[in-house]
């Protein structure tokens, strides 16, 4: 009998506030909102898709355990992008400038970092192309 999981589903992120964070994940990032609904508790959870990817993003919006504070470089999501700059560009024209890079890495690649709204840390990465 197999005692390991199986393939991750989802990851999920507690926000205070639902509609900046949807308009991040949406409109900034460009991920697709797949479904919205209420759990058995009263939470609302909205699941977003990357393109490529398999594993979703769940945000919770739940109020009643209190506001969110997220404790800074406590985690963080990655995302590949086909170029920085221009992603840059146009995470800044929507708010959300890069707190951190580009950097070359190891590998001849770049990475860059912006902040989300709830303070929520996001990883970019421009694969090398040598």
């Amino acid at each position: 009998m197999n005692q390991r999981v199986g393939k991750l589903l989802h990851t999920r992120y507690r926000v205070s506030d639902l509609d900046r964070t949807t308009f991040f994940y949406k409109e900034v990032l460009g991920l697709e909102e797949l479904s919205r609904k209420t759990s058995p508790r009263g939470s609302t959870l909205v699941f977003f898709k990357a393109p490529g990817s398999e594993s979703l993003i769940e945000i919770c919006h739940y109020p009643s355990s209190g506001e969110v504070k997220v404790q800074p470089d406590l985690t963080h999501l990655a995302f590949e992008v086909a170029n920085i700059e221009a992603f840059a560009l146009h995470s800044a024209s929507k708010g959300y400038p890069l707190s951190d890079g580009p950097t070359v890495s190891s590998s001849g690649g770049r990475f860059a970092f912006i902040d989300g709204p709830e303070g929520y840390e996001i990883e970019l990465i421009e694969r090398s192309t040598v």
